[in-house]
């Protein structure tokens, strides 16, 4: 009887012992798959305060940039056996589990699994995400001991930008320089109201007007509106050369104040020459374009979370994906759209008047290399560099050209496609929505800051963010040869290439040399004459070497 007891007693402990065990694994497997702690901070938070406060000399030591530095650790965690640390973001940085889907469904926090895949050794690391050497290579924008104080105004200059945001803002920066070179007043230019984007954004809206005029008040005279009592003085509207250098504006555009107090400039792109102008012109312009416009406050606070959130799942890369439809009906290009799209666009290119060229034969557009990459196209270039599936991808666009659906030729393989829509709510979206201008600056923001930026056409947005990244510091920007790649593709699809390593192995060979290192700036094309000479150079503000980036002394 004793012993039946005990058995009895035995069972009831044992069986006790296993309610709790079972009890603790499923409390274990609960808060395994429920608790989550999102990987903020694992690289170093960015500024975008590009502006230097004071003009010291060229020598000065700068600091390497930010993207370098981030590198290098991360490189160190790869030699050690430490797993990378995840810290818990500060109160003010962005908290993904407070947001909420009432304003946007589709945004996304980083999943555990979206770690930046950094284990297939330290070689392929340094291939796809290590800045190129820039031997050196520093900005030196200030002026020239030559340099004098702006000289009494004989006039005011009235400016109407035209085209998008980068259109516009390369456009302001040469009207800068025109003032200084014809001593006027230079009047806060009018933003482009009547484009295609028909947006109503005012200066104010899109840069810092205060920090503008401030920060050029030893270059020129620049003030917000005419004085009163202005309007009665003589004005003329004058559609200024494309183009043109020094001379032209210290005889013919000068000598216009001995009959007019204003001069209004129709437009503002291309109005100044590339090259072959004064070096305190040239470093003017830099110091317009990299220190004096700056975007309002309203516009950096944002970019500068679109940033933080982007970095919160490791190094990114940016692609200006420009397969957006006004590129599309300016360009003609209609490789891989159905035949109402391929209508739909002749018929936009037809009613818009200031597009001179309506007849386009899209295929030979492209096989020239004058068509922005499709996604599908993206997708092959992008694997074919080597990067993983998981790796971070910001898209830098408007809208795409047949919506998500075309984008799901790239998302089958990155499935980490983001965007403004994506990182933020709509309802921290919602100051800028209805304004492209302003829309365009997030993305120009979040692509200067980028680890790696890819343009998909070389169009304004892709010169001036590589423009910028070079004066930063030549950030990694892979500039795709958009000739080579097409046809490349083209020659799978027709079966003449079946081995796809060896067509990955070609587009990488090619690629090599396009990787944003240090060189200066391209001259015109061979055997071209007059304004086709001109507009065959590389643009000013794509690169600024060697007007506004020297060769730091090592010594």
């Amino acid at each position: 009887m004793r012993r039946r007891r005990k058995t009895v007693v035995v069972a009831v402990v044992i069986r006790r012992v296993l309610i709790c065990a079972i009890c603790a694994m499923t409390l274990l497997g609960f808060l395994i798959v429920h608790f989550y702690v999102a990987p903020l901070n694992r690289l170093p938070r960015l500024h975008l305060n590009y502006q230097r406060n004071t003009r010291r000399g060229d020598d000065i030591d700068y600091n390497k940039s930010i993207t370098e530095q981030s590198l290098k650790r991360n490189l160190s965690r790869v030699k050690s056996t430490e797993a990378p640390l995840i810290t818990k973001p500060k109160n003010s940085e962005v908290q993904y589990q407070s947001l909420t889907s009432e304003y946007n469904t589709e945004l996304v926090p980083p999943s555990s699994n979206s770690k930046l895949n950094i284990t297939s050794g330290i070689p392929d690391f340094e291939k796809l995400w290590k800045p190129p050497h820039n031997r050196n290579f520093v900005p030196c924008v200030n002026p020239t001991p030559s340099y004098t104080s702006p000289l009494e105004t004989r006039g005011y200059l009235l400016v109407h930008t035209n085209g998008g945001l980068n259109q516009m803002r390369a456009g302001i920066c040469d009207m800068v320089a025109i003032a200084r070179i014809i001593n006027a007043t230079l009047v806060v230019p009018e933003l482009d109201k009547r484009s295609f984007w028909q947006d109503t954004s005012k200066f104010s809206d899109v840069f810092d007007e205060d920090h503008f005029i401030n920060a050029l008040s030893k270059d020129v005279k620049v003030i917000k509106k005419l004085p009163k009592g202005i309007d009665g003085l003589t004005k003329v509207v004058k559609h200024f050369k494309s183009y043109s250098g020094l001379s032209y504006y210290q005889k013919e555009i000068a000598s216009m104040w001995d009959e007019y107090k204003v001069i209004r400039a129709a437009k503002s792109d291309s109005r100044l020459a590339n090259n072959n102008l004064p070096p305190d012109i040239q470093k003017l312009r830099c110091r317009a374009c990299y220190e004096a416009l700056r975007f309002s406050p309203k516009i950096k606070s944002m970019g500068q979370l679109l940033v933080d959130r982007m970095r919160s799942y490791g190094l990114y890369i940016a692609l200006h994906l420009r397969f957006e439809k006004d590129m599309l009906a300016f360009s003609g290009c209609n490789h891989g759209l159905s035949a109402p799209e391929a209508a739909e666009l002749r018929k936009i290119r037809k009613n818009t008047a200031y597009w001179k060229v309506k007849d386009i034969d899209g295929r030979v557009q492209r096989l020239k290399g004058y068509c922005p990459l499709t996604p599908k196209e993206v997708r092959i270039f992008l694997t074919a560099l080597g990067y993983s599936s998981n790796t971070p991808i910001y898209i830098a666009a408007g809208e795409i050209y047949g919506g998500e659906s075309r984008l799901a030729d790239l998302r089958s393989r990155f499935s980490m496609l983001m965007s403004k829509e994506k990182l933020a709510t709509r309802e921290e979206l919602k100051p800028f929505m209805n304004h492209s201008t302003q829309m365009a600056a997030l993305d120009y923001i979040v692509s200067v800051e980028s680890d790696v930026f890819i343009p998909s056409y070389s169009g304004n947005m892709a010169r001036a963010v590589e423009g910028h990244r070079r004066y930063l510091g030549h950030r990694k920007t892979i500039s795709p040869d958009r000739k080579a790649i097409v046809r490349l593709i083209d020659r799978i699809g027709k079966g003449a290439e079946k081995d796809n390593q060896k067509v990955y192995e070609r587009i990488v060979d090619i690629h090599k040399t396009k990787q944003g290192s240090p060189r200066r700036r391209k001259g015109p094309a061979s055997g071209t004459k007059g304004l086709e000479r001109h507009r065959s150079e590389e643009s000013f503000y794509e690169n600024p070497l060697p007007d506004c980036i020297c060769q730091k002394d090592r010594s």
